[in-house]
């Protein structure tokens, strides 16, 4: 396979560790807690990171390599936090209200206004949310946004700017097999752990909690585990090119293969999440046919089943399914490619629309009546 080609692999959420030998199955990356959940208030920072004290001294021999790998994690684990959701349940007797963990993982500072960033998957069983930062202060966190669809979600803390240290943010769009990965974690919820390893492959696809695929997917060999979802992955200069997610393995632990959501996908989504709460939905204002049908119907594409009125669709004059005289729902018009790549699934039609954005254009190929032809419209934001 090309190393940027495409291969689907499903993401199944176990959380327990046990399973059979030989037994493969993708995991999500959430550890769940066996020990009591704290009840207490969130536990206020004591020392300024600002003035932790130093590092100590490296010892001699140390390559190049290994100096600048030690770099990355002193100055990159500052932005690592652990992150623990939990279900609220009343004592029958008591009537207080006890916080039950429901699993576990970790996250990033995005901001110094407090935007801590996870996987989706990690706090979506839990009713309330529990934050430590890297100088071991608790925070309960608000969940500012969420989007299942790419397993990401956006938590605010009430922390001082000067407990925060934001991660520079890379890109993915250029990375190669082969370049150097660094993952930074919680793992089976230890304290920051460092893993070194490369990138294995490009362009994998992963089914979100949400159960549409997130394209783009990095492949790493660098050890990842339970506990190191929503975890940064970093360049060899610690910038932030994806965020751990998932592992294929026999175990539930490590065995070579990892996934991590690009950061392009999560510095398009995060901003979204914080101003609105879900990303926006991108589109030219049609209601698309399922896939399911579109089977049964023995047809390539995405039919169009309706358009809103006043969307750049009505305005184009695309149309949707109609009603012949003998009382027939018949096709109208279905789309088979954007930008001349082809179409093969509603999924695909709405990655081919959120890759570009509100205010961009998208050239279609729309089949009618066995008759093809290209047109060009707007994409606009849709509520």
């Amino acid at each position: 396979m090309n190393a940027r080609g495409t291969s689907k692999v499903g993401i199944l959420c176990l959380l327990a560790l046990g399973f059979g030998a030989g037994q493969l199955a993708p995991r999500l990356l959430g550890a769940r807690q066996t020990v009591p959940a704290k009840s207490s208030p969130a536990r206020e920072a004591t020392l300024d990171v600002a003035t932790r004290p130093a590092p100590p001294a490296l010892p001699q021999g140390l390559t190049d390599g290994e100096r600048r790998d030690i770099e990355v994690f002193r100055n990159s684990s500052d932005a690592v936090a652990y992150i623990t959701s939990v279900a609220l349940r009343r004592d029958f007797f008591s009537m207080d209200v006890m916080q039950i963990p429901q699993g576990s993982g970790s996250g990033f500072v995005w901001d110094r206004q407090g935007h801590i960033v996870t996987n989706f998957h990690v706090i979506a069983e839990g009713q309330a949310v529990r934050v430590t930062l890297a100088d071991q202060s608790e925070w309960d966190a608000q969940v500012v946004g969420v989007a299942p669809d790419k397993d990401l979600a956006v938590l605010h803390v009430d922390a001082q700017p000067s407990h925060l240290v934001p991660l520079p943010i890379g890109s993915s769009h250029d990375l190669v097999v082969g370049q150097r990965v660094l993952a930074i974690g919680n793992p089976f919820g230890l304290d920051h752990s460092l893993t070194i390893g490369v990138v294995s492959a490009l362009g994998r696809e992963l089914t979100s909690p949400s159960g549409r695929l997130i394209r783009d997917v990095i492949q790493t060999d660098a050890a990842i585990n339970p506990g190191n979802s929503g975890g940064p992955l970093l360049d060899s200069s610690g910038r932030l090119i994806a965020i751990n997610t998932a592992i294929y393995s026999p175990s539930g632990a490590n065995a070579g293969i990892g996934f991590a959501v690009p950061v392009d996908t999560v510095k398009r989504l995060v901003p979204q999440l914080i101003e609105r709460g879900r990303p926006l939905q991108t589109g030219i204002g049609i209601v698309p046919l399922s896939d399911r049908w579109m089977e049964r119907l023995g047809l390539e594409g995405v039919a169009i089943r309706s358009v809103s009125p006043g969307t750049p669709a009505a305005q184009a004059g695309l149309q949707g399914l109609r009603t012949t005289a003998a009382g027939r729902i018949v096709v109208s018009d279905r789309i088979t490619a954007v930008d001349g790549k082809p179409v093969r699934s509603v999924d695909d039609l709405l990655h081919a629309f959120e890759a570009k954005g509100p205010g961009e254009k998208v050239t279609l190929t729309v089949v009618r009546d066995d008759r093809a032809r290209d047109m060009t419209l707007p994409l606009v934001a849709l509520e």
